[in-house]
């Protein structure tokens, strides 16, 4: 939200008062207590009718300094994101007459006595970013400053009588420095380099090809350094160097704000402690890496359709893994009354066991809100577990179903009412949910717990998601759970698997989809996917072919539409075969992968990742968002084009095609003309790719047959860890000189080794295999 008119002027109806100096510091134990007047104090009389903003500096872990800014303090305490990880006892305070600091880990932040006022992060020897004059302030917005704004259809969120009184709001700028850039932000699907964009942080259901987003994450780094996130889990409006060309500036409603600085000395280090005060991606079974079908949404389905697919997808060796059923497995009017629409299904029960005999999972759409027709909305409203409106009715509208409630899952009682519903699908077989919605989140309602409206409309899904989850894991076991979700906030990343939401069937609505994935990348999501051939429309046979390759080089990997169907038989029969091949090739890398998903639950980086967190220095790859990197050595580089044409960046070093090949120099931009069966995808210099025995299925022996496919590099060591879904290990130790390769491992057979640039495969013989150059 803008508040000035230029450098000089407020714009009409704001009243600012900036923090002016640092009046005073004091010492706690574990913190620096900072008095900023608002103006600043040259006599004691300057100290009447002067508010104050009160900073507190801290750390809830290692290389990460919090920052709270306070106007009035007695309001009621409000939550702020669950940081799971957040320690008491970090911080080293020092104040001295000029100065006070707060140091955590390499990070510290120091606020200089007086004024202008002044607070500098460093770390290393380095200033990451400052907060400077005119940075910390109280604003007040008049009514018609509300109304210009559009906050006057919000009133509610932010307090009642917000329309008719003025409307207080605490806002923080930091530094941008010459050439630095920001990600993040959550899955926003324009530039992935936000720089000199406004990102209103409130969930919605906009769609992809909208500035509207489905999981909003008040959290962004940058190429310095360093992350910021901003601990308020409802509306945060940023202006990154669109205000202030020189700042970002973030900026919330009421009193207080609060944000945390995360150092690290490339993204993953930040994302690696981001998580870890935020939460770690759960594991994600092997399972469900493999190629999900559904039944698209609004087409005419019932168990013979799902069984003529199933088949039919056997039929022309195409591995499949999961089947979904979407939102019509369940009657028209009902949702989501959890019962099986028994017109077409009306023996679950069986029709889940002849599925699962099939060694196939079965997944089932869900979202949060209950139609005024199913049986559960009556049971809800008894019970008291549907949201209500101020004057204590149910809160509902028409907006997706007839007179639906929604969930209140800040009562503890209705979140179990809900699992209990859940329980019984998973008693009958169903293994995974996709939980869709949970944007859609009223303002003018009142919560069981008390919480502000505000704040929960983005926090909703976290409870929401958070409540399947739990049933999942409780029902399937820790590391077998897994979602497919559509909306998240902060913390969000700890229930995988999210996907895109609704694009279109075009090439423009792939890119803008990848564009999303790699913001959600930047902002600490470990697995992500998206619906291969966009949702909505149909998209023409090219589209379908060209999406499948993206979708089948992603984490998770489904065919889904909106009014149609998405099997690759209804396209032409080349679609078949681009199915097939990358499949294959996605079920033969899954020992690569599914190591790259455990490094996600251990240490927070995604497996689809931004090629600039691969390569930070690399200033060639600083704008990328049309390319990634899948897991650490693969770089894919999706055809966007009806005429076959890619354009991409290749980071410094050699880059070898996994297809042909053929070696080449990176450091460039290449141009390469692609036919359906292929796209580019590049091995990383010096790569040991583990590739596995099979291409039937996601969930194998990942040791039997394995062969590891050792590329051109620089003499030295590599070690590779390949482990399997039941737990079971094994290392792998590479070592290259100029005139050979040699492999060992405890392991004593059952796997081979190919030197990429070479014509032979060697077995390995007593735990080794020697090959010469």
């Amino acid at each position: 939200m803008k508040f000035t008119d230029g450098f000089w002027q407020m714009r009409p109806g704001v009243t600012a008062l900036y923090a002016q100096e640092a009046y005073d510091l004091e010492q706690h134990e574990n913190s620096l207590v900072v008095s900023a007047p608002t103006k600043v104090i040259q006599s004691r009389g300057d100290t009447l009718n002067r508010p104050m903003l009160t900073v507190t500096l801290s750390s809830p872990l290692p290389d990460i300094v919090g920052v709270k800014v306070e106007h009035f303090q007695g309001g009621l305490p409000q939550f702020g994101f669950d940081l799971v990880g957040a320690e008491p006892g970090h911080g080293e305070v020092r104040v001295t007459d000029a100065r006070g600091s707060l140091t955590s880990g390499s990070l510290t932040a120091t606020v200089t006595k007086g004024a202008p006022f002044s607070l500098e992060f460093e770390a290393s020897g380095r200033v990451l970013t400052t907060s400077g004059a005119k940075s910390l302030a109280t604003v007040e917005l008049s009514h018609d400053a509300q109304v210009s704004t559009g906050l006057v259809s919000n009133a509610r969120a932010y307090g009642a009588g917000a329309v008719e009184h003025p409307l207080s709001y605490t806002l923080a700028q930091l530094s941008l420095g010459v050439g630095e850039l920001v990600y993040g932000l959550g899955e926003r699907f324009g530039p992935v380099v936000k720089n000199g964009q406004v990102v209103e942080i409130w969930n919605a259901d906009g769609g992809t090809s909208s500035e509207q987003a489905y999981k909003n994450i008040p959290f962004y780094l940058t190429n310095r350094g360093y992350g910021v996130l901003v601990n308020h889990p409802g509306h945060v409006s940023y202006e990154i160097g669109s205000e202030s060309v020189e700042r970002v500036q973030f900026s919330v409603p009421g009193e207080a704000l609060e944000y945390f600085v995360i150092y690290g000395d490339t993204p993953k280090d930040i994302l690696e402690r981001y998580t870890a005060l935020t939460g770690r991606p759960a594991h994600v079974p092997a399972w469900s890496y493999g190629l999900w079908l559904t039944t698209s949404f609004t087409t005419s389905y019932d168990e013979e359709t799902v069984n003529g697919f199933i088949d039919a997808m056997a039929e022309r060796d195409l591995p499949l893994s999961v089947f979904h059923f979407d939102c019509f497995w369940m009657r028209e009017f009902n949702w989501s009354d959890f019962e099986w629409d028994k017109r077409v299904f009306p023996d679950p029960e069986a029709m889940l066991t002849r599925l699962h005999e099939k060694n196939l999972h079965v997944c089932v759409w869900i979202n949060p809100y209950i139609a005024q027709r199913s049986e559960l909305f009556a049971e809800g409203k008894a019970l008291g577990y549907l949201v209500k409106r101020p004057d204590g009715s149910v809160w509902q509208w028409d907006l997706w179903q007839a007179g639906m409630g929604l969930v209140d899952f800040t009562n503890p009682d209705a979140t179990e009412w809900y699992k209990s519903k859940l329980r019984v699908l998973l008693d009958q077989g169903v293994d995974a949910f996709k939980t869709d919605f949970g944007e859609r989140i009223p303002t003018e309602v009142d919560y069981f717990d008390g919480s502000a409206p505000e704040r929960m409309h983005n926090y909703y899904t976290h409870l929401y998601n958070q409540a399947v989850f739990e049933v999942l894991e409780e029902a399937r076991g820790v590391g077998d759970a897994v979602l497919f979700a559509r909306s998240a906030t902060a913390g969000g990343q700890q229930l995988p698997v999210h996907w895109g939401g609704d694009s279109t069937s075009t090439y423009d609505s792939m890119a803008e989809t990848l564009r999303g994935g790699l913001s959600l990348a930047f902002s600490g999501f470990g697995f992500w996917s998206h619906d291969i051939g966009g949702f909505e429309g149909t998209p023409d046979a090219g589209v379908f072919k060209r999406w499948t390759a993206f979708g089948l080089l992603s984490s998770h990997s489904r065919f889904h539409g909106s009014d149609s169907y998405r099997v690759p038989w209804v396209f032409d029969e080349e679609a078949v075969d681009v199915t097939r091949l990358f499949t294959k090739l996605k079920l033969s890398l899954m020992p690569y992968l599914y190591a790259a998903g455990l490094t996600a639950t251990a240490l927070g980086v995604p497996v689809l990742r931004p090629v600039q967190m691969e390569f930070p220095d690399d200033r060639g790859a600083a704008y990328l968002d049309a390319q990634y990197m899948l897991g650490s050595d693969l770089l894919v580089a999706p055809v966007f084009a009806a005429d076959g044409c890619v354009s991409f960046y290749l980071p410094a070093g050699r880059w070898t095609n996994y297809f042909s090949g053929e070696v080449v120099a990176g450091g460039v931009w290449r141009t390469e003309q692609h036919g359906y069966l292929s796209v580019p995808l590049y091995v990383r210099e010096g790569a040991v790719l583990p590739i596995g025995g099979r291409t039937d299925r996601p969930d194998y022996d990942y040791l039997d047959g394995l062969t590891l496919a050792v590329y051109p590099g620089t003499p030295g060591t590599r070690v590779v860890t390949v482990t399997n879904p039941d737990g079971s290990s094994a290392q792998f130790t590479v070592t290259r000189s100029s005139a050979q390769v040699e492999v060992s491992s405890s392991v004593p057979s059952g796997w081979s080794v190919r030197v990429v640039d070479q014509d032979e495969t060697i077995s390995a013989t007593d735990g080794k295999a020697v090959f010469s150059l």
